[in-house]
C-alpha cells in the first residue's frame, strides 16, 4: 500500500471509530449502530457480545460515557485509551477496534474490573 493510500486508510478508520464513540456520548444509538458491521463481535472484560443489534441494545441500557485520552492507527485498527464513566464508576480502559469496509467489524476492550465488582 502506497502512502497516500495507508494515511487515507488510517484516517478513514480512525473517523468511524470516533464518530462512533461521539454517537455513543450524544447517546444518539442509531448514528453508533451505523457504524458497527451487523455481525460485529464485541470482547470485553465482563462478557461477549455478538450481532450490532445486540450491542446496540445493551448500550441503550447502560449509556456509558467516553473520555478520549489517546488515539493510535495502524491502517484498519484503532486503538483509544480512555476512561470510561459507567455510572458510578470511572474505569480506565483500552479499546482495540478493527475496521473493513467502513464498518466496525470487531472490538476488544480491556480494564481492570475489581472496581465495578
Amino acid at each position: 500500500m502506497n502512502t497516500s493510500n495507508k494515511l487515507l486508510t488510517e484516517h478513514n478508520a480512525k473517523v468511524v471509530v470516533l464518530d462512533f464513540i461521539h454517537a455513543l456520548n450524544a447517546e444518539n444509538f442509531e448514528m453508533a449502530r451505523a457504524k458497527l458491521h451487523d455481525h460485529m463481535a464485541f470482547r470485553g472484560v465482563m462478557g461477549e457480545r455478538n450481532g450490532a443489534d445486540i450491542y446496540i441494545e445493551d448500550m441503550e441500557k447502560m449509556k456509558f460515557k467516553y473520555d478520549i485520552k489517546k488515539v493510535f492507527v495502524d491502517e484498519e485498527e484503532v486503538c483509544l485509551w480512555y476512561d470510561i464513566n459507567m455510572g458510578s464508576k470511572t474505569i480506565f480502559a483500552c479499546g482495540w477496534y478493527k475496521i473493513a469496509d467502513g464498518k466496525i467489524t470487531s472490538f476488544q476492550v480491556l480494564f481492570d474490573p475489581r472496581p465495578v465488582l
